[in-house]
């Protein structure tokens, strides 16, 4: 048997129990983010398409369950196209999806960078 000493309850260098109710319940109430290489994938693919002319402003939402970067065209319209990232999903279809402005959901999956290849140029034929 160890002997702590008789003053080991009065040192105030314990550690702070916190019951996990309490920890989970402050945890359930942070809104989901994009985490910063989330957000760099998603920046880089909205330059290339602001060069082109193509986007002219976004917006980001964080909610309770996702999280969503809206892409418009002007400030003013509905966004052409959404990427959502929602983590309740992350072991069935995926977190993250695009969905256009209609709501149809143009592609969904477990790796940001493969969901993102929804918006690489696709190679046309051009008749002379």
């Amino acid at each position: 048997m160890t002997d702590h000493g008789a003053g080991a309850e009065d040192r105030d260098d314990s550690a702070i129990l916190i019951p996990l109710h309490e920890a989970r319940r402050v945890r359930e109430n942070l809104p989901v983010t994009f985490h910063r290489r989330e957000l760099d994938e998603i920046l880089k693919i909205y330059s290339v398409m602001v060069g082109a002319g193509e986007w002219r402003d976004y917006a980001i939402d964080h909610m309770r369950d996702r999280a969503v970067f809206s892409v418009f065209r002007r400030t003013s319209e509905v966004p052409l196209f959404q990427i959502v990232k929602t983590p309740a999903l992350a072991r069935k279809q995926g977190a993250f999806s695009v969905i256009a402005a209609s709501g149809l959901i143009m592609k969904r999956g477990h790796d940001l960078a493969r969901v993102l290849t929804v918006f690489d140029k696709s190679l046309k034929v051009v008749r002379a």
